[in-house]
C-alpha cells in the first residue's frame, strides 16, 4: 500500500475531489496547512502598508491506496491542480506497512 500526500492550492480542492470521485476514490483526509517553497511567501497590502507573508495557505490531501492505483491518482491530481505557475504544490508517495480499521480490526488493503 502507498500513502499519497498532495499539497495543493486551496481553490483547487473541489476540482481535485471531483476528479478523484470519478476514480471511485472517496477516502481521504484534508488538512489546511501553511508553508513555503521556492515562493518564499508573498507580499500583501493592508491599509496602504505592504507586508511580507512568510507562509502561504495550502491544502494537504492524504490518500492511502493500493499500489496499482497510485499512478492513476497522481496523474488525476496533477491534471487539475497544475496551473503552470510557481506554488502549484507537491506530491509525496510513501510506503504504508500496515493499515488497521479500529472498528472491526480488519488489516491491510481491506481496511482502507
Amino acid at each position: 500500500m502507498k500513502k499519497i500526500e498532495a499539497i495543493i492550492k486551496p481553490y483547487k480542492l473541489d476540482e481535485v475531489k471531483s476528479t478523484l470521485a470519478e476514480l471511485n476514490i472517496f477516502g481521504m483526509t484534508i488538512s489546511e496547512v501553511k508553508g513555503f517553497g521556492q515562493q518564499k511567501g508573498h507580499t500583501e497590502l493592508y491599509r496602504g502598508a505592504e507586508y511580507q507573508i512568510g507562509f502561504v495557505p495550502k491544502i494537504k490531501i492524504e490518500i492511502v491506496t493500493a499500489e496499482e492505483k497510485v499512478d492513476e491518482i497522481v496523474n488525476s491530481i496533477i491534471s487539475v491542480a497544475k496551473t503552470g505557475k510557481m506554488g502549484d504544490g507537491k506530491i509525496f508517495i510513501l510506503n504504508v506497512d500496515e493499515t488497521i480499521r479500529i472498528r472491526t480490526g480488519e488489516r491491510g488493503e481491506i481496511a482502507v
